[in-house]
This record gives C-alpha cells, structure tokens and sequence, in this order.
C-alpha cells in the first residue's frame, strides 16, 4: 500500500517536473502556429460577441456569455508561443524587444476578457456593448504596436 502510494505520487512528481519542458516548442514554427492559432480561436468566439454588441446579430445571452467565457479562456494561451526565440509570422520584432511592454498588454487583455465573461453572464447587453469595446480597444492597441498585417 506504502509502495503504491508512493510510486503514486512519484509518477505525479515526474509529471509536474516535466510540464515546462512539453511547453516548449520542438520548431519555431511550432510556436508560430499555436499562438495564431489561439488569436484565432479568441477572435472567432469573441467576434461572435461583438456581432450581438454592434446589432450585426440577434442578441442571444445564453449564446454571448458561453462565447465570452471561451474568449477568456482562450486568451490566456497565446502567450507561451512567444518565447524568445520563436520571432517570426505575423508578430513584429518589436515582441521580444520589448517584453515588459508586450506582457502588459497580453495581461490587459486577459483582464478584459475576464470582465467580458462576467458581464455576459449577466445577460445585460448594454454593459456587454461597453465591455466589448474596451477588449477590442486592448486587442486593437496591441496588434498596432506589434503585429505585422
């Protein structure tokens, strides 16, 4: 029983240590690709919000807030494909010549994007309006300064 738990909570141990390394990618590529893929993930469903917000749409709450909450788990992915070394696709230079720069404005938008899934599930489609401009703003201001078009 000892033994078991123990080879238990070793195997977890293994698991835990080896998560940086699986974060990394094998090509730059690699990394190109999963984070374009995230921004467009986050865009598909956040347009979808948007849509209802500016009237392109019927308003459908239950359809809003179940977009917003993937918008705000979305947006905390694209991160981990901009490590150093990864330059390259759309992402200007500038990424990872100013990181503390680019790092605020990747929390500024997963703050957003947590506000967005708060106020959809309120349902109230005047506060969903005002957050969505404030999270396109942040989306907007950081492909300015650092995504090529």
């Amino acid at each position: 029983m000892i033994s078991r738990l123990v080879s238990v909570l070793f195997a977890a141990g293994a698991i835990f240590a080896a998560a940086p390394a699986a974060a990394q990618f094998a090509k730059s590529e690699d990394a190109v690709n999963y984070r374009q893929s995230a921004m467009f993930l986050q865009a598909q469903h956040f347009g979808r919000v948007a849509a209802m917000a500016n009237g392109r749409v019927p308003f459908d709450a239950a359809a809003a807030a179940a977009n917003a909450e993937l918008v705000a788990t979305i947006s905390k992915l694209p991160w981990a494909g901009f490590a150093a070394g990864t330059e390259g696709g759309k992402a200007k230079p500038e990424i990872w010549k100013e990181q503390a720069k680019f790092k605020e404005l990747s929390d500024k938008l997963q703050a957003n994007t947590e506000k967005l899934a708060v106020v959809a599930k309120g349902g109230n489609l005047d506060a969903i309006k005002a957050q969505v401009a404030a999270t396109g703003e942040t989306c907007k201001s950081c492909h300015d300064a650092y995504r090529n078009r």
